[in-house]
């Protein structure tokens, strides 16, 4: 086949494109929500039809049909198995690498920086025995068995995020496999053996673990009657039901936690029923971990219990002080346990103050760089001020104000301070930007929830960016550099 049709030296670089392009986006999926939102079954059937299709184009076309190969590869065989929007984006961009002109026209055109990777320009007379299909071979077998992340277009900070990935799930494995009961005997002690420390038992543990979460919880819930009383709902300040919406969420999630921590002490000294969900609470105070009760009630986080703990007291502490001192001059957007009513909000204010139809507007996005959010004395005129998001994949250049590689070893970044601005009929940016997501988790995707928001995706920031531009299919601009990077921003990390 390799020699057939009317365009064999054609057929030859796309095909080998598209066994290329095939190999990446299975391989993707060992880096976890960086490679994809969600793992998809691409298989060899998808890569079959869509061989079969290109040999059909070439052969009908008398000139090459990119676009028309790389719609139906991209949306209809590969894409179809796709569900999530940012992940079409991700296919679709790496597709451009391999069904496009260069890699037909250009003999140096190279797959990534190294000039490792690239297809093959083989003719007969220069393969062993004549042979195309034994040249090509041989410079497959000839590439490093383990790839580089440059082979995806990622920073080599992402074989890192694959080792943890798999660490932390061999390590969860073995957690589970622990005995639930007590710590198990140590042999008949020696004469003249001294005793050791005393080794905790799983009750006592769990105990000590429930007190510790108790005393540091504040004695008492919002009182959401009064905070409504102080910030009423009035027409020019959306704010305020906010501010009142997160204080019955975060008290539901409060009353929750104290009142399961008290019953599985009761339970650990026999005094009420350890019901089956009082022993996952247990369970999971052991393991710290998050206990699945608490989570039917809370935002959504993957920190283990203490850090969860932590990050609770934070949000708690950001709230109260919402509360006690008035809307802060920068809001930390971590602290929400639902952002995308805070951004409706913003635009709210900002549509009732000017007289103008909300759904024609949209935020501008403004980067303060180095200045501290502490250093902020006062709120912006339009729109607001919000801190507290991380990168994954890339930093920030607070100096130039843009996106650039990550530094070794260091898998997140935090962004400075943005200004969201409304604007009305705001123009869609032609260049010089990156469509960044941002989620709530690192685990990027979420299910749709009842008020037609996912449970993860908050929004799109366009972060500023020299890297190159590409236009998506709906004319929007981006950048195809960090789209195959898989970077995102996040309210949120794990620890």
């Amino acid at each position: 086949m390799l020699s057939s049709g009317k365009k064999p030296e054609v057929f030859r670089k796309l095909l080998f494109g598209l066994a290329f392009f095939h190999a990446v986006i299975q391989e993707r999926k060992r880096f976890g929500p960086l490679g994809w939102n969600r793992p998809y079954d691409f298989n060899e059937s998808d890569f079959e039809i869509s061989k079969a299709q290109l040999f059909e184009f070439l052969e009908e076309y008398d000139f090459v049909p990119y676009r028309v190969i790389h719609f139906c590869t991209n949306y209809v065989h590969y894409g179809g198995r796709v569900t999530d929007d940012k992940d079409l984006r991700t296919i679709d961009v790496i597709l451009r690498d391999y069904f496009c002109e260069p890699i037909v026209e250009n003999p140096d055109y190279k797959f990534t920086p190294s000039g490792l990777y690239y297809a093959p320009g083989l003719v007969p007379d220069q393969c062993p025995g004549g042979s195309l299909l034994r040249g090509m071979l041989e410079y497959i077998e000839g590439l490093p068995l383990n790839a580089d992340p440059e082979v995806f277009g990622m920073h080599a900070n992402a074989n890192i995020t694959c080792e943890l990935n798999e660490t932390e799930a061999a390590l969860d494995v073995m957690l589970q496999n622990q005995p639930k009961d007590g710590a198990g005997g140590g042999g008949k002690k020696k004469a003249g053996e001294k005793e050791g420390p005393k080794v905790k038992t799983r009750d006592e543990i769990v105990a000590e673990a429930a007190t510790a979460i108790l005393e540091k919880m504040p004695p008492a819930e919002f009182d959401v009657e009064a905070i409504q009383m102080a910030y009423p709902v009035v027409y020019h300040e959306s704010m305020n039901t906010v501010l009142a919406q997160e204080c019955i969420r975060y008290n539901k999630l409060t009353v929750t936690i104290k009142s399961s921590l008290v019953n599985v002490r009761k339970a650990l000294k026999g005094l009420t029923v350890m019901s089956k969900e009082l022993d996952e609470v247990a369970s999971a105070l052991a393991a710290n971990k998050v206990p699945l009760l608490w989570e039917g009630k809370s935002y959504p986080s993957l920190k283990p219990l203490a850090s969860y703990v932590a990050d609770l007291l934070d949000r708690l502490s950001f709230i109260q002080g919402w509360v006690d001192k008035g809307a802060p001059a920068v809001f930390w957007i971590s602290g929400f346990f639902f952002p995308q009513a805070f951004f409706t909000g913003t635009m709210q204010n900002y549509a009732r103050a000017k007289g103008l139809p909300i759904d024609t507007l949209e935020f501008d996005f403004k980067y303060l760089g180095n200045t501290p959010f502490d250093k902020i004395p006062a709120k912006p005129e339009a729109g607001c001020y919000i801190r507290g998001l991380f990168l994954e994949g890339a930093r920030f250049d607070e100096d130039k104000l843009l996106l650039a590689d990550s530094i070794p070893k260091q898998l997140y970044s935090q962004l400075p301070v943005i200004h969201l601005e409304p604007v009305q009929y705001r123009k869609p940016t032609e260049k010089g930007i990156y469509r960044c997501p941002v989620y709530k988790i690192l685990s990027r995707w979420g299910v749709l929830a009842t008020t037609g928001h996912s449970s993860n995706f908050v929004m799109f920031l366009e972060v500023p960016t020299d890297k190159g531009d590409i236009t998506n299919n709906v004319g929007i601009a981006d950048c195809g550099y960090w789209v195959r990077a898989g970077v995102a921003a996040f309210t949120q990390l794990k620890s």
